[in-house]
């Protein structure tokens, strides 16, 4: 709380652990004995020191650290002391020369094509003057507004549709295109068609990762913000420390309580596999797995040159966390899957039954065309794809709702487990991938009738999906 008098300003700080506050310290200086120096006066005990591998180097601390007592209390944790970056790899759940470019030669997935197969007309467009949407971006994606106004050019004639996104909020880099940010906002604005865009652009990393918190942060102290987030970004559960996520989660509980729906991309690797020694586990991905957010897994088209019903791509991410406990909205659910799936289930030892279980829902993520700087792409594949699509939708459903004086869908995972999958095709067919070794020989989960760990309920019936959220 503020109060002012005789310009003087004085600010009063009650229970300081309720605000959560971060405190972000950064050793800028140029001499690294006087950083070291610095960072171990911060930190009691830590002894740090420079590692170097492939043209990055880290400060980082050899020894265990301790911080003052009157302080302890108001951190929620330390990074950037112990965990070295993740190898390099790509982060991106997308790319151009992805897994079925031998598929030969076929249209693919355009606006017109999720119109058709998941039911929504011409006049499904948004509407209401105070609904908008958003998508982020991170690890230097940017979109170009000349990709946008090309893209919908091509494949935006049956309905009507922006050419523009409405706000960016950050900084637009210079260069090149990204695929990622040119996929996330040319499909938001093609199913969440004549909605408000906005863009948020975040710029640096978390020790070498998105800074997810950082983001969450400024949505957390913005007043005035769209109601659909969808974010095609990841990292593996185990790259993070368990303090980060947590303090994450609450700014996703945040956003939940304001009625912000935030969607995020199951990942492109399956049920994902670590490698401990002579004994492998999947490799759960977040925030795919926290509980307190939508997320999106990937079918295909079970004849890839027609519109068919669809099955499991096998690259769509899904299992159970191995930090975070199964909320109770979801328990029947799952526990009804582990007893029907029975011996198609993996060795138990891969993963942890009691644990978040992910994706939600799903939509189709394989063979997608994108714009990116200029340029016409096939092939584009990824749960960056699927994630984007179920948000506009979902954008849609919020329009609906705001004309009816009805408030916007906010958290949605309660509401849709409540549902039991109605308004969504099931999907029932494919196994994703995960470790390639004797025991599961790269075999992950499959899907099942209901809810499954590979397309969660299914994907969306857009006018049965919208009479069930609006009643």
């Amino acid at each position: 709380s503020e109060s002012k008098s005789n310009h003087k300003r004085e600010v009063h700080f009650e229970n300081l652990q309720s605000f959560l506050l971060p405190v972000h310290v950064y050793l800028t200086s140029d001499c690294y004995v006087c950083a070291r120096r610095q960072a171990e006066k911060l930190l009691p005990g830590s002894r740090f020191h420079r590692y170097s591998s492939e043209n990055h180097s880290v400060l980082r601390s050899s020894a265990p650290y301790s911080v003052p007592d009157e302080v302890h209390s108001h951190l929620d944790f330390v990074g950037g002391v112990h965990r070295f970056p993740p190898k390099v790899q790509d982060f991106i759940n997308s790319s151009p020369h992805s897994k079925r470019s031998e598929a030969g030669l076929h249209l693919g997935v355009t606006p017109y094509i999720l119109r058709q197969r998941y039911n929504l007309s011409s006049s499904d467009v948004g509407g209401a003057p105070n609904n908008s949407q958003a998508v982020a971006q991170f690890l230097e994606q940017y979109y170009h507004p000349a990709d946008l106004s090309e893209f919908m050019s091509m494949f935006g004639g049956s309905f009507l549709h922006h050419s523009a996104v409405e706000r960016v909020v950050g900084t637009q880099g210079g260069g090149k295109a990204g695929l990622e940010a040119s996929l996330d906002v040319e499909y938001i604005m093609s199913t969440g068609a004549n909605i408000s865009t906005w863009v948020f652009s975040n710029a640096g990393r978390h020790e070498s990762q998105e800074p997810f918190l950082q983001w969450m942060l400024l949505l957390s102290n913005m007043s005035d913000l769209p109601w659909v987030h969808t974010i095609s970004y990841g990292d593996d559960e185990d790259s993070l420390s368990t303090a980060y996520m947590t303090r994450i989660n609450t700014e996703f509980m945040k956003a939940g309580v304001r009625g912000i729906s935030l969607l995020f991309a199951s990942g492109d690797s399956g049920a994902g596999c670590r490698h401990m020694g002579k004994e492998n586990a999947f490799r759960p991905s977040f925030p795919a797995s926290s509980p307190y957010v939508t997320t999106v897994g990937g079918t295909s088209f079970k004849n890839p040159f027609k519109l068919t019903e669809e099955v499991t791509d096998y690259i769509s991410g899904g299992g159970f966390s191995n930090v975070f406990k199964m909320p109770d909205y979801q328990a029947s659910a799952v526990d009804a899957y582990l007893r029907t799936a029975g011996s198609s289930l993996p060795p138990q030892s891969y993963y942890s039954p009691t644990g978040r279980a992910y994706p939600d829902i799903a939509a189709l993520s394989d063979n997608y065309w994108v714009v990116s700087n200029r340029v016409p792409i096939p092939w584009v594949s990824g749960t960056s794809a699927s994630t984007p699509v179920v948000g506009g939708m979902l954008s849609l459903i919020n329009g609906q709702r705001l004309l009816k004086g009805l408030p916007v869908l906010g958290f949605l995972n309660p509401r849709l487990y409540k549902l039991q999958g109605l308004g969504l095709f099931d999907v029932t067919d494919g196994c994703h991938l995960s470790c390639l070794d004797e025991e599961v020989q790269g075999k992950g989960f499959c899907a099942a009738p209901s809810w499954d760990p590979v397309t969660g309920w299914g994907t969306p019936n857009y006018p049965k999906l919208l009479a069930a959220l609006l009643n």
